[in-house]
């Protein structure tokens, strides 16, 4: 069964990973007027670890991850990478974004290859690793293929691989398979297992799929419906690795944890529906 994480929150370890902490952000819109979309977020994850971040729509899921990759800064708080306070870019980080960021002038093998552009990679170098990790992500035969030649999941893999490809000690994945079909989201979610299995960097998942959620994680983390968004539980996922995703979520044990979580994400749902589109959201500028 899914175990929630409860009690005070434990000192985080020296190694971990991302450590968010006390972190509120606050936007600020028309008329003096803020928005603060999370609050008091506490969240720690080790190296090795899969973490998914899961609740309702708007509650600041894509926010959190933002501060984690260093594209937002905190109002309130402290992200920390691997025990050192984060300023600006996390360029410890890989970030995989729900929608395709493939250049459509650029072959697959050339989209790959761009990502060591920064790092001073010779030519035949960067050729040979993007071919080596389009053939990790099975599109091997597809390397001079543009993006329009390619299906919604094989362009994923394209970016999947133009993020692995610069080897991050952190990856950070905002429903990245959101738009794919289901049959081609199990499918996905098998090879970013067999891939994160290689070497387990730390992984954080945003997606709204709690069974995808269950069937990837080390741990599932809910939160509560917005404004002001913040971790309502944290299960630890006890599925035996390594796993199958159609074969795990006929597990008798999966259907239990998927209850367990499900009874805490339901409430926030709940209160998000509730709301309704026209509820006042924002503070005062004297808030």
């Amino acid at each position: 069964m899914a175990q929630p994480q409860g009690g005070a929150r434990a000192q985080a370890p020296a190694a971990a990973a991302v450590d968010l902490a006390g972190i509120d952000i606050t936007f600020h819109i028309e008329g003096g007027q803020r928005y603060k979309a999370v609050t008091g977020i506490d969240l720690t994850v080790s190296a090795g670890e899969f973490v998914s971040v899961v609740g309702p729509t708007g509650c600041g899921k894509s926010t959190l991850l933002n501060a984690a990759a260093g594209l937002l800064a905190p109002s309130a708080g402290r992200v920390s990478i691997f025990g050192e306070t984060l300023a600006g870019l996390n360029r410890r980080a890989g970030y995989l974004f729900q929608q395709d960021a493939l250049m459509p002038w650029k072959t697959a093998l050339e989209n790959v290859k761009v990502a060591l552009e920064p790092m001073g990679v010779a030519d035949a170098e960067a050729d040979r690793q993007a071919r080596d990790w389009l053939a990790r992500v099975g599109l091997r035969a597809f390397v001079d293929r543009y993006p329009h030649m390619l299906s919604g999941g094989q362009r994923k893999r394209v970016s999947l691989a133009q993020m692995l490809i610069r080897n991050p000690e952190i990856l950070l994945m905002d429903e990245p398979f959101g738009p794919l079909d289901a049959q081609t989201r199990q499918i996905m979610g098998n090879l970013l297992l067999d891939l994160w299995s290689k070497d387990r960097k730390a992984l954080i998942f945003v997606t709204h799929d709690l069974e995808e959620a269950i069937s990837l994680s080390d741990r599932v983390v809910v939160m509560s419906a917005g404004p002001a968004a913040g971790i309502v539980a944290d299960y630890r996922v006890s599925l035996p690795r390594p796993r199958d995703i159609a074969e795990i979520r006929l597990d008798r044990a999966f259907h239990e944890i998927h209850r367990d979580i499900w009874a805490s994400l339901r409430v926030e749902v709940q209160k998000a529906y509730a709301m309704g589109e026209g509820r006042e959201l924002v503070e005062g500028a004297g808030a």
